[in-house]
């Protein structure tokens, strides 16, 4: 394969994953707007509720929160305060994005770790939620900090390279 058709599938699939991040997501909101709607009316209205709901609409928000995080890392949409780069030459501000994308990668990456050692220990308790093993529900959080990991070291590469890329001049 050339390069070309190499960074073509490469495309294909990032926009795969990213199809699949934002429908997990949608389908999570849409999911829990529903569930937390119907909660309040059987509550409000025939003093009744599921049970389950609620430990459930929990689980839902820790997914819902960290596939946003992942979605919004696609892209290095996070939570900046930018003060000073706004005073930076590009040089400077493009050197400060390389910083912060390796140590965003370096702490995600400590996160994940930390997060894969309590789904084990949680596997090796067998602590129960719905009825189910709770490390399935909790095994989102070392995934999606692994994944964000990975996608800032990416943001990292790609700031180094543009950062030392030879300047067009005109």
């Amino acid at each position: 394969m050339d390069n070309k058709s190499d960074r073509t599938l490469l495309v294909s699939i990032l926009t795969v994953i990213h199809r699949v991040e934002d429908s997990l997501l949608a389908l999570l909101l849409i999911s829990m707007i529903m569930l937390a709607s119907s909660q309040i009316l059987l509550r409000n209205v025939f003093e009744i509720s599921f049970v389950w709901a609620d430990p459930l609409l929990r689980i839902m928000v820790l997914w819902a929160a960290l596939i946003g995080a992942l979605a919004a890392s696609r892209d290095n949409k996070h939570i900046t305060i930018d003060v000073l780069t706004r005073v930076m030459n590009e040089n400077a501000r493009q050197a400060t994005r390389i910083f912060t994308s390796l140590f965003t990668a370096v702490v995600t990456g400590i996160i994940a770790y930390h997060a894969g050692r309590f789904v084990v220990m949680e596997h090796e308790t067998q602590n129960v939620a719905l009825g189910i093993p709770a490390w399935i529900f909790e095994a989102i959080i070392p995934a999606a900090f692994g994944l964000m990991a990975i996608r800032y070291l990416i943001h990292f590469a790609q700031g180094v390279q543009i950062l030392f890329a030879p300047r067009q001049t005109s």
